[in-house]
């Protein structure tokens, strides 16, 4: 079989270049406050609220953070300044020592629109983290923190790495500040607080590989893994305590809830069923394919399984093969069945292989497929995974090679969701899907319950407005904002964060929801005026 590799096309129409920043119109008078003090504006969260995008953070992409967008907003209401923990560049990516740690920002790169694709900015970063920054910064947003993170007093502690925050130890005020501490203590008038999405994100980008500790009933964050969900009960904790510290000294703010995991394009471009008939690398497989998961299917069936059944369709587009760990594992319960066939032998021979190789064979199709199903619809397969669909791994290659199957029929096993079942890390389940979408809503309830709670506190439906990008778009002078990856101006490219333009809704959501109750006037951005994706 050759590679088949499945690429996801760009139709790519809302490009831009370098960041055309918003320049508002100066103040006639006419701009207020309303009953609310804006003269130190404290920004609390994770990557959402350093202005991460295109998987980095880089210099044009925190200018264009919306904590940036509505500081530049209240200044015109007699706001204050606003500083943020500028890294050096815009290239992103960060350094140790010297050595690089981190990646460099996404780009568009290729010959003309029609083949553009994603890939990693060259080019050195000249961010080091040993090189730490000094004074107060009104941008307390750590990329990669969850929840619990902002109480940690190790988590801005070089030595602490790797379970420190590479981003907070070059701005933290001391080895053991905490991000709550350091923002606290600048003593807000105003406060944002966005903080909650990274505790069912990384569980979810990783396909659903860490610990949902709501089943597992650990509330102990210290021994939780890195993309393990947070036990509801401790997020509740812990956000009722960052909030209590926020506003200890009378502060107003704004929090913003969380937004549905599985509504961003990281899990909505790359389809369920991928895999093209029409494709001349796939298409005449197919026969051969069908044959060989027919005696496959045959076991499902008296195994009484045969929902697990592997069919490719001729004529329309078929599901990836994936590994499910939550189906139970029949890998022992199929290669009996195979060697007691005593047809199992004969189809052995028709494959060109020797009748002594049937029970390698027998053994290599349990093995295989012993939790394996095709995708549907209730599953998402991650962005990533479109660079690997299709193609040969050639580590199990190898193996079947060293196992005594020919060159040919070795990748023939080993082409990534179709005869090689897609790793977990590629999809993410239904049953784990479920297990985020009920963190989410335990989350949400207590960050709309503590917001209500709190006359001087606001929320924001960041869930609404990020979900409106992918259910029609949302409008603006000038366009619509969707969530299509690469053309839809909301997402970057990355596929979790927003671009400049689409964190502008978050900050014109943030100053409308602020006007309503505090009574000002304090003037929206144009969303316009901001770019989405960058050309290399």
């Amino acid at each position: 079989m050759k590679n088949i590799k499945y690429l996801a096309v760009l139709a790519l129409g809302l490009i831009a270049c370098e960041a055309e920043v918003d320049n508002p119109i100066a103040d006639g008078g006419y701009y207020t406050a309303g009953n609310v003090d804006l003269s130190n504006y404290v920004a609390v969260g994770n990557s959402l609220t350093a202005g991460y995008a295109d998987g980095a953070l880089y210099t044009a992409g925190q200018n264009n953070s919306y904590p940036n967008m509505m500081a530049n907003r209240f200044a015109l209401t007699g706001g204050g300044s606003f500083t943020q923990p500028m890294v050096s560049d815009n290239l992103g990516g960060l350094l140790m020592g010297g050595t690089q740690i981190a990646e460099t920002r996404l780009v568009l790169s290729g010959t003309s629109q029609a083949n553009l694709a994603p890939i990693r900015k060259a080019g050195t970063p000249s961010t080091d983290i040993t090189n730490v920054l000094s004074g107060n910064f009104n941008n307390m947003g750590v990329p990669g923190a969850k929840s619990f993170h902002l109480l940690s007093n190790t988590y801005g502690n070089i030595s602490s790495l790797p379970a420190a925050n590479p981003y907070f130890i070059r701005f933290a005020s001391s080895p053991s500040a905490t991000i709550i501490g350091d923002a606290v203590a600048q003593n807000p008038t105003f406060f944002s607080l966005w903080i909650g999405n990274n505790d069912i994100l990384s569980f979810a980008t990783s396909g659903g590989t860490g610990v949902d500790h709501n089943a597992t009933g650990n509330m102990t964050p210290s021994t939780y893994g890195p993309n393990d969900i947070t036990h509801n009960t401790v997020f509740a904790g812990t956000y009722q305590s960052l909030l209590s510290q926020l506003t200890a000294n009378g502060a107003k703010g704004v929090i913003m809830n969380i937004a549905s995991i599985t509504s961003i394009p990281y899990f909505t471009t790359v389809p369920y069923a991928p895999l093209d008939p029409t494709n001349p690398d796939f298409g005449p497989q197919i026969p051969t394919l069908n044959d060989i998961f027919g005696q496959l299917n045959n076991v499902y069936a008296f195994l009484g399984v045969p929902e697990r059944s592997i069919i490719f369709s001729q004529t329309s587009a078929s599901a990836v093969v994936i590994e499910d760990e939550d189906l139970v594992d029949m890998s022992a319960q199929i290669t009996a069945v195979f060697n007691a066939s005593p047809s199992f032998v004969p189809f052995v021979v028709s494959l060109g292989l020797p009748a002594a190789a049937a029970p390698a064979v027998a053994n290599l199709l349990g093995t295989t497929y012993g939790q394996s199903r095709q995708a549907n619809s209730n599953d998402f397969v991650v962005l990533p995974s479109s660079s690997v669909i299709g193609t040969i791994n050639t580590t199990v290659a190898s193996n079947l090679e060293a196992q005594g199957l020919p060159p040919t029929m070795a990748a023939q096993f080993a082409t990534e969701g179709i005869t090689l079942p897609l790793e977990d890390k590629w999809v993410l389940t239904e049953n784990e899907a479920a297990m985020v979408s009920t963190a989410q809503a335990a989350y949400n309830a207590t960050i709309a319950g503590l917001a209500s709670a709190n006359p001087d506190v606001i929320m924001v439906d960041a869930e609404a407005i990020l979900a409106q990008t992918s259910n029609g778009g949302v409008a603006y002078d000038g366009g619509v904002i969707t969530s299509t990856y690469g053309s839809g101006g909301g997402f970057s490219l990355d596929g979790v964060h927003p671009t400049a333009r689409g964190y502008s809704l978050i900050a014109n959501a943030a100053i409308k929801k602020m006007n309503m109750t505090f009574g000002g006037t304090i003037p929206m951005v144009n969303p316009g005026t901001y770019p989405t994706v960058y050309v290399d």
